[in-house]
């Protein structure tokens, strides 16, 4: 099924309440015109009503299967128009990548259509409502991922213990004392942040401390670079975070979409101390909490 994209951008506004991603309370839900983003679970989900078949009798049931075909026709335009605006990184979007490659926009596409209903409805005015669900992690990630997540088999370490940070010779200063941490937690509230498919954390010198560089790709792809929630304890509290999270305050945002955040320079010192902690960043094992 080929979409239209500049049909797609003129799709009116989905009723933008009661989406439900199976997610608890503190999972960040963005609602966008045409469905919602459950940038914890990692899902998208998007809804099409179709109409009403008539009053049972002969014919009934092929209305009501027509009936069905349209509201998922529409929930299926509703997610492309969903998929596409979703945020890359601070420079890009789906859309932004998909329009300029023809093979991209194909498997986009054919990742949609194969979108699971996880709801029917029939309304109490006869229409037929249907509630598609997509997977963020897994062929999506692998295909809209930028190329420079690699894949890393091993922290690059030298003499003495100390760690060498990713794409760096930049050894951790040696008057921080090295802890363990098993994941990390970044209060951002407050930043006015908004989530990203790739995430990115800097210094207050803008020295890059979490992003692309520090990820394996099978992580990345299997889970996504970092869960968004909406609730500190419950972050900490997280399978992602571990049992023993790093927990920093986000200083304030950056980016052309607010997706680049600022931790102070003490903190980063904390969180790149030791190799331990790379292997967690590599791991993807990052939550960042927003309002």
């Amino acid at each position: 099924m080929k979409f239209n994209l500049m049909l797609l951008l003129a799709v009116s506004l989905f009723l933008q309440v009661g989406y439900s991603t199976g997610a608890d309370n503190s999972a960040y839900i963005e609602i966008l015109g045409t469905g919602c983003i459950d940038w914890a679970a990692g899902v998208f989900q998007s809804r099409g009503v179709g109409p009403a078949p008539g009053k049972k009798g002969k014919g009934f049931e092929a209305e009501r299967e027509k009936a069905f075909n349209e509201s998922k026709t529409k929930a299926l335009n509703n997610m492309v128009a969903l998929v596409m605006a979703t945020r890359i990184d601070a420079h890009s979007s789906v859309r932004d990548i998909a329009s300029k490659n023809d093979r991209v926009m194909a498997e986009v596409e054919n990742l949609i259509n194969e979108s699971k209903v996880c709801k029917q409805e029939y309304l109490s005015d006869g229409t037929v409502e249907i509630t598609l669900q997509m997977k963020m992690f897994g062929g999506f990630a692998q295909l809209i991922l930028p190329q420079e997540i690699k894949q890393i088999e091993t922290i690059k370490t030298v003499s003495g213990g100390k760690e060498v940070l990713p794409g760096s010779d930049t050894v951790s200063p040696p008057e921080i004392v090295a802890e363990k941490f098993s994941g990390l937690v970044v209060d951002a509230r407050g930043t006015q942040a908004l989530p990203a498919l790739v995430p990115v954390i800097l210094d207050e010198k803008g020295k890059e401390v979490y992003g692309p560089a520090f990820v394996s790709r099978e992580f990345a792809v299997q889970q996504g670079l970092g869960r968004y929630m909406t609730d500190t304890e419950s972050a900490l509290k997280s399978p992602i975070a571990g049992g023993n999270p790093l927990l920093v305050k986000g200083l304030r945002a950056e980016g052309n979409d607010r997706s680049r955040i600022v931790i102070s320079n003490a903190d980063a010192s904390r969180l790149l101390s030791m190799s331990e902690n790379l292997s967690f960043l590599k791991k993807c094992n990052v939550v960042i909490v927003l309002e």
